[in-house]
């Protein structure tokens, strides 16, 4: 018989609240339990200040969800997005902090480092659409093309893309307690929610969930030594976006946008919340700048041109180059096959290898500060 949400409360009856010794299950501190198969996913809410004292809680928890006939894996976060008493929630710490107001005193701790990755970098967009997975994708390859050790985390919760264009299936290997194996190709080691649910269930999360999904993606996984993490952020300028970019020491950010002004002004506001945390604008990319027919050569600046160089130059950060809009690139991408690794001596690749060059140049640059972050 299937797993059902009454299966799982019922486990979560026997998991005791330390101070009051309520159930779990009855406390109302359970978010949404996401099963598929016999995976488990769901948050604990608490409150900011008691991360310490509920984290046996948790464990807990995911011991009692495991015991049910049925379960092959449960992942529990603790998540603070209501946080009672005087303690600010998550994400009211991220909207203050990205609208510049002063916090409830002391100095903010830095964002905790992931072992053996030496920088991070985020591909974002102010909005969905844009190309912005496909140049992740290409983008990983091309660093790792110059000789770095390169992982690509799937941050994006609702429409993970990244194993479609890396034509990844399966399931990652579970190694100890909690640390998954990542799944690799191309030389690369790659996570995703995609791996870990259907890809016809829909993510009806909530933000604490889709932040706890993404935290656990980025610490519970075992990276091993890398270079550099190319993170493919959500689209949008959300909690989710600013809570990690916030809770990640980011080494800089790569803005993707299309030339037309409505995908511009998505574009300013992506490179503004950066700015806000204090994580560097690494440049911005001109996805789908122009279109050549291949039949005739004509040149078609479907979306318009140059609109991303001019707004890179009017917001004084770097401009990473033109994309254009070709077959080839679709066509690899749907096909689990980045044009970069599949195609390299194409015109479209050696725009993503040069991209990638900028990209690196400038990771190499002066020592860049850590964003300022809470940590709960």
């Amino acid at each position: 018989m299937p797993l059902s949400q009454n299966d799982i409360l019922r486990a979560l009856e026997l998991v005791k609240l330390p101070a009051s010794g309520q159930s779990l299950a009855a406390s109302g501190r359970i978010g949404d339990i996401l099963i598929d198969g016999g995976k488990v996913i769901f948050a604990i809410g608490i409150d900011a200040t008691e991360a310490s004292a509920m984290e046996p809680v948790r464990k807990a928890a995911e011991s009692a969800v495991s015991g049910i006939p049925g379960v092959t894996q449960v992942l529990v976060g603790l998540t603070a997005d209501k946080a009672p008493g005087r303690a600010p929630s998550q994400a009211a710490e991220a909207r203050r902090q990205a609208h510049g107001q002063p916090g409830p005193g002391g100095p903010v701790p830095k964002a905790a480092g992931i072992p053996g990755v030496k920088q991070i970098i985020a591909v974002a967009s102010g909005k969905g659409g844009v190309g912005k997975s496909t140049t992740t994708a290409n983008l990983a390859v091309g660093l790792a093309t110059l000789g770095l050790k390169v992982g690509v985390l799937d941050a994006d919760i609702y429409g993970p893309s990244v194993p479609k264009i890396f034509g990844i299936t399966g399931k990652p290997r579970l190694i100890s307690g909690r640390t998954l194996a990542p799944m690799e190709a191309y030389g690369l080691k790659i996570m995703s929610i995609g791996f870990l649910i259907d890809e016809e269930t829909p993510m009806i999360w909530r933000g604490p969930m889709v932040i706890s999904a993404i935290t656990q993606m980025l610490r519970e996984v075992a990276w091993g030594e890398l270079d550099v993490l190319v993170v493919d952020m959500p689209p949008g300028t959300g909690d989710a976006q600013l809570t990690m970019a916030q809770q990640t020491p980011l080494a800089g950010a790569v803005i993707v946008s299309t030339p037309q002004d409505l995908a511009l002004l998505d574009a300013r506001r992506g490179v503004a919340m950066f700015k806000k945390v204090e994580v560097p604008i690494l440049g911005i990319v001109e996805n789908m700048s122009y279109f050549i027919c291949p039949e005739c050569g004509h040149r078609s600046d479907i979306f318009a041109h140059g609109g991303a160089r001019h707004e890179a130059e009017r917001l004084h950060v770097p401009f990473l180059g033109e994309i254009p809009l070709a077959m080839p690139i679709r066509e690899t991408s749907d096909g689990g096959r980045p044009i970069v690794a599949s195609d390299p001596d194409s015109a479209h690749a050696k725009a993503y290898v040069a991209l990638a060059r900028q990209v690196k140049a400038g990771l190499a640059g002066p020592a860049r500060a850590a964003p300022r972050i809470v940590i709960e």
